[in-house]
């Protein structure tokens, strides 16, 4: 241990989950019950009534699973819904047949029928589970369906407290419920939908929470909002990021102590609390659009303060990743993105059924995800590299299923030190990415804004 502190795993954590995690019911068989049903959370302050969501075990979000690396998952999901669903480990490496894409690799789960779900993660590091069902998963997202993995890594940095912090935001009315519009055109041809309240864990307003000067924090942060790009500032402290998308990465410090967050996305942050007594430290979520700035969260310092914290070391990359990928031996492929309202389009174009559907296209065409030929196909071991080429007007997050994948730079000189399951390509912009295709099977490339992947930005690569 680099100090003497309580360590993240002793009886001294705090997770701020209340009432998002609720202790996880068990059948008899040590499975995790994750039941899909309607439930309520009290997402705005009273007087403001609580919200009908759904949720897992009727809660939002559902339970932390957590589990230390080498140990299994065992969750049995029950649909309790009257949609069809499936589940999907964001983020997570492991075989096919479980990942979660409906009609590609696997049957959905039908209202009033269970799934036993079990696997071993093969690394440590930060998830999230949610629907993945297109036509069906942005709405079931949006009502509060989705819930965080936690695999702890052997030896893991030791900090004062954890608290792990779900960001989402709610499309609500007057009277505090969730407005049904999931299929409402505008968004599908804009940036997703997006709701004017912003919550973490569920709730819109949490009271400040007090902690030592010179404590310091581990911040577990995810993304779980159908569409919206959360920046996430970080007022009175610099935070020093130390996982990206689950996988460690050399400690460093985000550009104007600001953390771009995109649907989906997970980051873990140390957050070194001021030494002096009566110092406010803010995390503050960026407006967009119209959209106001709005505090997420408030600490406070009190107390006898803490030894000044020693800087985090550099971590072990994880062995089960390449220390470099060989461009020069790789596949490349280009992934065209056209699609969305067009500087052309008339005010208030509202398309309908198949339509609505293919408002989105790779390569020119609108895709489910699960039908028509693949988009490439590579033997496993091959090098690939990803053009990704927005040709839209509207910022776009692209999730790779299976892998890890690295950002390589613009000017080609290298790549991003930290491993990613999705990337963000601002508008009218091209980024590439490159992997390793070493996990076998048929994956999604699909976009991670929920109304997007419904309306035709999706399709399958098969790794043989």
């Amino acid at each position: 241990m680099l100090f003497t502190r309580r360590t993240l795993l002793g009886s001294a954590v705090l997770t701020l989950l209340a009432p998002a995690s609720p202790a996880c019911a068990e059948d008899r068989d040590g499975y995790v019950l994750l039941e899909a049903r309607p439930g309520a959370a009290q997402i705005l302050p009273p007087p403001a009534p609580p919200t009908k969501i759904w949720g897992f075990g009727g809660q939002c979000p559902g339970p932390l699973l957590r589990v230390k690396l080498g140990q299994d998952i065992k969750a049995r999901l029950i649909n309790r819904l009257d949609q069809p669903m499936s589940l999907h480990w964001r983020g997570m490496r492991i075989a096919n047949e479980i990942d979660g894409a409906a009609g590609l690799v696997q049957k959905f789960v039908a209202p009033g029928e269970k799934r036993d779900i079990k696997f071993t993660p093969p690394d440590a590091g930060l998830y999230f589970y949610q629907p993945l069902i297109q036509f069906h998963s942005g709405e079931q997202l949006g009502r509060g369906l989705y819930g965080a993995i936690i695999v702890d890594e052997p030896h893991p940095l030791p900090a004062d407290a954890e608290l792990i912090l779900i960001l989402s935001d709610w499309r609500l009315d007057a009277q505090a419920q969730i407005v049904g519009d999931f299929d409402n055109p505008a968004d599908a041809l804009r940036q997703g939908r997006y709701g004017a309240v912003t919550s973490v864990n569920s709730n819109a307003k949490t009271p400040p929470l007090t902690y030592p000067p010179g404590a310091r924090l581990r911040l577990r942060l995810v993304n779980a909002s159908n569409a919206r790009l959360f920046g996430l500032f970080f007022d009175g402290a610099a935070p020093t990021i130390i996982a990206v998308d689950g996988q460690v990465c050399d400690p460093f410090e985000p550009v104007r102590h600001t953390i771009p967050i995109g649907p989906g996305a997970r980051f873990d942050v140390l957050l070194d609390l001021p030494q002096q007594e009566g110092q406010k430290i803010r995390l503050i979520l960026r407006g967009e659009t119209e959209l106001p700035d709005a505090v997420a969260l408030e600490f406070l310092t009190q107390g006898a303060a803490r030894p000044a914290p020693v800087p985090p070391p550099a971590r072990n990359a994880n062995p089960l990743l390449p220390a470099e990928i060989p461009l020069q031996a790789a596949k490349r492929f280009e992934m065209v993105i056209e699609g969305g309202a067009q500087k052309t389009t008339p005010a208030g174009f509202k398309p309908k059924g198949e339509d609505l559907r293919r408002i989105w296209k790779i390569n020119g065409r609108a895709s489910s995800g699960i039908d028509g030929p693949p988009l490439f196909s590579v033997k496993k071991g091959q090098v690939v590299t990803l053009g990704l080429v927005n040709a839209s007007l509207f910022p776009l997050v692209l999730h790779v299923q299976g892998h890890m994948v690295r950002l390589l730079h613009n000017l080609d000189d290298g790549w991003d030190p930290y491993w990613r399951d999705s990337v963000v390509v601002p508008d009218r912009q091209t980024k590439h990415i490159a992997f390793v295709a070493d996990n076998p099977g048929k994956w999604l490339f699909m976009s991670a804004i929920q109304e997007h992947f419904a309306t035709g930005l999706a399709g399958w690569f098969e790794v043989t």
